[in-house]
């Protein structure tokens, strides 16, 4: 995790089949700096609700890639649920959370969404902050009509036209895309089957129909008792008890009571710290009461053992991380070691003249470094991913045909990674041979070490490009992959000729 945390919370239409469910996880969690927070599934809603969290740029990632993995996985002219709903994934809000302003996630929506409608063809309208017009900052008015009335409106509706995106229709239906305050999904249970009185008490409690301010809400039959559907957009402004007594006055003008409650999600805490306090009447409360808070504040005693380092685990005998993980690890090393012999170089006034071309080496080695290293933990998740879809189902026809173009997809995705290792190992090679020219004498060994572990690092990747890329039924799709991954080798001939050049100019080896 770095400074900069952004939340993103995406809903998606579908929870009854968890294989699906479990192939869009593994695409958000195959972006290293992103971390699931949670997964949350209702199965009469037929919805399900990922939290996540991470970078700015990792969260925007992690989040076109779940995008991209519904799409291919969800058909909403199959789809039943209670909630409304117009795409496979179906909204999808950034919260700034620290470091992070809210216009920063705004221009996050922004660019997923140009993103979302240009490479996946699926029309996106921008919600709450990112809004373009006034009317679309209410997510109900854009899913107005659901994924059935918006298929005609969109095309034939100019007030419908989406944000990004063509003006048509698919199977995954639209998405929305937006920037928003933190928000609790919050669900009141009453001790009625009787879905008429849910709805009438959603109206009087919602802010749209005058009821409380920053409060939607909706009236629905889930499981067999009435239940009243809410989010709540500021706990602050409008705590959670209060919301909760609103609707047990509200629903005893009717003869019923408040059943149970539930959240979908996650919450901060201060809410429910704030609700305790308002239900236990402890006005002199003070938030440095709370033991957890006095705990986590205070030094640790003992120092938490540490986690299994990446060779430890390369060792264990589970199928990731492996030889592509391994691949771009020792990857990772070599531009280290060219990041610490072009540091050890400058300022050392024989070197001078080079200085400056050792700083711009140190720069693009640092960049590497940390490219190849994020994809140690990619490449294991697209393993899990692939072997993900093998599980999907195929008693019909139409599910053969999903898992098969979902196989397909996953096992490209596998090839892509170690190929673009394979293109950071070349670079690094090169990195290495000019260290090896006319980087410090004395550090001309570790050029030389940052050079091998380059050239395995894309022996490896090769060795993966190829596995993968050599198991599609159609080996037209993988062509140009290995094409570039041939260009990439005998680049790597060459510089093994220059570099060893190099050593026996400079009297060495």
């Amino acid at each position: 995790m770095t400074n900069q945390l952004v939340e993103c919370i995406p809903n998606f239409s579908e929870a009854r089949r968890t294989e699906v469910i479990d192939q869009i996880v593994a695409a958000v969690q195959s972006v290293a700096e992103v971390k699931l927070l949670d997964r949350s599934s209702d199965l009469d809603h037929n919805r399900t609700v990922l939290t996540f969290a991470g970078s700015p740029a990792g969260v925007e990632e992690a989040a076109f890639r779940a995008i991209q993995t519904a799409a291919q996985l969800i058909d909403l002219d199959q789809h039943t649920g209670e909630h409304p709903r117009i795409g496979a994934t179906d909204v999808v809000p950034f919260v700034p959370l620290s470091g992070v302003g809210m216009d920063e996630c705004v221009a996050i929506a922004k660019r997923l969404g140009q993103r979302v409608g240009g490479e996946l063809q699926i029309p996106v309208y921008l919600y709450e902050a990112a809004a373009t017009r006034p009317e679309r900052s209410n997510l109900e008015n854009v899913r107005k009509g659901q994924y059935e009335g918006l298929k005609t409106a969109i095309e034939t509706d100019e007030n419908r036209k989406p944000d990004f995106g063509p003006s048509k229709l698919p199977k995954a239906g639209a998405t929305v895309i937006g920037a928003r305050a933190p928000l609790i999904a919050f669900n009141v249970y009453l001790t009625t089957d009787d879905v008429s009185i849910a709805k009438k008490v959603a109206k009087a409690v919602r802010q749209s129909s005058g009821g409380l301010r920053y409060v939607k809400g909706l009236g629905l039959l889930v499981d067999g008792r009435a239940q009243v559907s809410m989010n709540l957009t500021n706990f602050r402004e409008t705590p959670i008890a209060r919301v909760v007594e609103f609707i047990r006055r509200e629903a005893e003008r009717y003869g019923v009571g408040v059943h149970h409650s539930e959240l979908v999600g996650l919450i901060p805490q201060e809410a429910l710290v704030d609700a305790a306090v308002w239900y236990a009447q402890m006005d002199q409360f003070d938030k440095d009461q709370i033991l957890e808070s006095r705990l986590y504040a205070a030094p640790a005693a003992d120092s938490a053992p540490s986690a299994p380092s990446f060779i430890e685990e390369l060792a264990a005998p589970t199928p990731t991380p492996g030889g592509g993980s391994a691949g771009a690890y020792v990857g990772a090393m070599g531009a280290a070691l060219a990041a610490m012999v072009a540091g050890v170089t400058i300022g050392k006034k024989k070197y001078a003249d080079v200085e400056a071309e050792m700083q711009a080496v140190r720069v693009v080695a640092e960049n590497l470094r940390k490219e190849l290293t994020q994809a140690v933990d990619d490449d294991a998740a697209a393993f899990e991913a692939l072997m993900g879809t093998f599980k999907l189902p195929k008693a019909t026809d139409e599910e053969k045909s999903v898992r098969a173009a979902a196989i397909t997809q996953a096992t490209l995705n596998a090839a892509h990674i170690p190929l673009h290792v394979a293109e950071d190992a070349v670079k690094v090679m090169e990195l290495a041979l000019k260290c090896a020219e006319v980087g410090l004498l004395s550090a001309a060994s570790d050029a030389m070490s940052a050079f091998a572990m380059a050239r395995a690092s894309l022996t490896a990747a090769g060795y993966n490009v190829r596995i993968n890329l050599n198991s599609l039924d159609d080996s037209s799709l993988g062509a140009s992959m290995l094409s570039e991954l041939a260009e990439l080798e005998s680049a790597a001939n060459q510089l093994d000729e220059q570099i060893q050049a190099a050593m026996k100019e400079r009297g060495g080896f």
